[in-house]
């Protein structure tokens, strides 16, 4: 019965069956049967077989598991050697490109661009091509050894990233990856560099690896990451000095880290240890068409976080700000940063090295001054004109006369005489006007020679004179150095005692001796074989 808003609402059902007359059981009839019933159906619940026991036992499948990405791995290798010869240019745009995604013109083209950027041409195409060699370098395909694969990668990136800006959002993870499971030790820099957004674990571990090792390969976005300041919102960097900035505030960092080192035998990260290295689970090629069965899904990463170091930090965001300043003064540019602390050595070891700087970039932009002295101009055309005149003569001289004049003529020209005895008649045939003359002729430019000499050497004299007495104490003190055995560690540790650099003195010293002798004092750590012959002047 139902009840609604309009009233009730009867139902009849109907039992309805075709059996007849039958007949109905007592009443105890049901209640005696019941025990037997539950006792059989015991009885038959435990001769069944566990059924959940059994499927525990079973034996696991042992076929392979068929992913796309293992199946596009499998058919890589089979088309790592196929080439195409030259092919129309075909679009293409997938999502995740693969070989069966691609038509027949498509493959064609595919495969001879590949071959082109196999050998280091990088045709025009479209970014699922990319994609899609990249795809095959990351499953190991195309390269035999990891540092040839992550080459190939790297060129790839470098050469069509100004073209499609999403490379840097997937190239810069898949390289440090690569870099990972094949424990390839390379830096991390130029991928942060790339790679807005990248930092994080990857600036750390750069940091880490060039502040150990490296410093000189330090760069101003891995720097950025444990400075305080925020040099991009300086109007300085946004401005003319954002090149000078990126060149110079990683080297003085490199130059304060080997000034700690040598100072206090202990460089910047001994000297601020950071904490212990966390680990950091980092999931593999994410986003591209990856066989895990290669490398595994994730690899641990030990990670230094170097940049929470608050001591370090604030020496680097003062170096930042310092380098900063100095650069403002050097390019003429108004304003300075205020409340910058540091020692005053480092104060003016930074201002040192970039006023030199400085000066030897000038010197590269200007190039080599060429200057002409007349006077030796004169002279040398003087001598040409003399030594023309002894070998063009009107008549061959007897053979003793001949070789007399050789000898005059090797003593104006500076040629030895051929195997130190008499000219051969056919190999010289120097002719003279008469004996007489050609000694007279002769005497004349010795004279003229020597005096030359005379005079040249005086000069040089002089200059090597002068060049001593502009050189300080110090720079005197590293020449005579170097002159000794262990010549480049005893001048490394009078630039310790000093508090500077013995490369800063070596450039000091051979710029010196450019405006003085106009060569150099000091290759690399030695002397100049010139600089030996003339200690004496820098002994007295």
């Amino acid at each position: 019965m139902a009840k609604d808003k309009q009233g009730l609402h009867f139902t009849e059902l109907v039992w309805e069956s075709t059996e007849q007359n039958m007949a109905i059981p007592p009443r105890g009839t049901a209640e005696a049967e019941q025990p037997e019933t539950r006792a059989a159906a015991e009885q038959k619940k435990a001769e069944k077989p566990a059924v959940q026991l059994q499927l525990w036992d079973m034996e696991e499948s042992t076929e392979p598991v068929t992913t796309t990405e293992s199946q596009f791995v499998h058919r890589a290798r089979e088309l790592v050697d196929h080439k195409e010869p030259a092919a129309l240019f075909v679009p293409f745009k997938s999502y995740w490109p693969t070989y069966g995604h691609m038509t027949g013109a498509q493959s064609r083209w595919y495969f001879f661009w590949r071959d082109e950027v196999r050998q280091g041409r990088y045709p025009k195409t479209d970014l699922s091509y990319i994609f899609l060699h990249t795809y095959e370098l990351i499953n190991g395909v195309g390269w035999d050894e990891p540092q040839d694969g992550y080459r190939q990668l790297s060129l790839l990136w470098e050469a069509y990233r100004d073209s499609y800006k999403r490379l840097d959002q997937y190239l810069g993870g898949w390289l440090a990856d690569f870099s990972f499971v094949h424990k390839l030790d390379v830096p991390l820099a130029e991928i942060v560099a790339r790679s807005r957004g990248l930092a994080g674990d990857l600036a750390e571990l750069e940091l880490v690896r060039c502040l150990t090792s490296a410093p000189e390969q330090l760069s101003i976005e891995v720097l950025s990451v444990m400075s305080d300041y925020d040099i991009s919102k300086s109007k300085f960097y946004a401005g003319e000095g954002k090149a000078a900035a990126e060149r110079y505030i990683p080297q003085v960092v490199a130059l304060i880290d080997a000034y700690v080192s040598r100072k206090h035998d202990s460089n910047l990260i001994t000297m601020f240890p950071p904490g212990p290295p966390v680990m950091r689970e980092r999931y593999l090629f994410r986003s591209a068409v990856y066989d895990i069965s290669l490398y595994g899904y994730s690899v641990l990463v030990p990670v230094v976080r170097i940049s929470k170091s608050p001591p370090l930090r604030s020496l680097i965001t003062r170096l930042f700000r310092l380098t900063e300043n100095k650069l403002r003064a050097l390019l003429g540019y108004r304003g300075r940063l205020k409340d910058i602390k540091v020692d005053a050595d480092m104060d003016e070891l930074i201002t040192r090295f970039l006023e030199r700087e400085f000066r030897k970039a000038e010197k590269e932009e200007k190039g080599p001054a060429v200057v002409i002295d007349p006077q030796k101009l004169e002279q040398l055309e003087n001598d040409s004109e003399v030594v023309r005149s002894l070998l063009t003569v009107e008549e061959s001289v007897e053979p003793e006369d001949e070789a007399a004049a050789w000898s005059q003529v090797g003593a104006v020209a500076g040629i030895e005489e051929p195997g130190g005895g008499r000219v051969e008649h056919e190999e010289a045939r120097v002719e003279t006007l008469n004996n007489e003359g050609v000694r007279a002729e002769a005497g004349h430019v010795s004279e003229a020679v020597v005096e030359t000499s005379l005079s040249a050497v005086a000069g040089e004299a002089e200059a090597w004179v002068h060049f001593a007495s502009v050189l300080s104490p110090l720079q005197r003190e590293v020449v005579l150095a170097l002159a000794e055995a262990d010549g480049a560690l005893k001048a490394g540790r009078l630039a310790a005692e000093a508090g500077t650099m013995a490369e800063l003195l070596y450039d000091e010293i051979n710029e010196l001796a450019m405006d003085n002798l106009g060569d150099l004092v000091i290759d690399g750590e030695e002397l100049t074989e010139e600089c030996i012959l003339m200690l004496d002047y820098l002994k007295r």
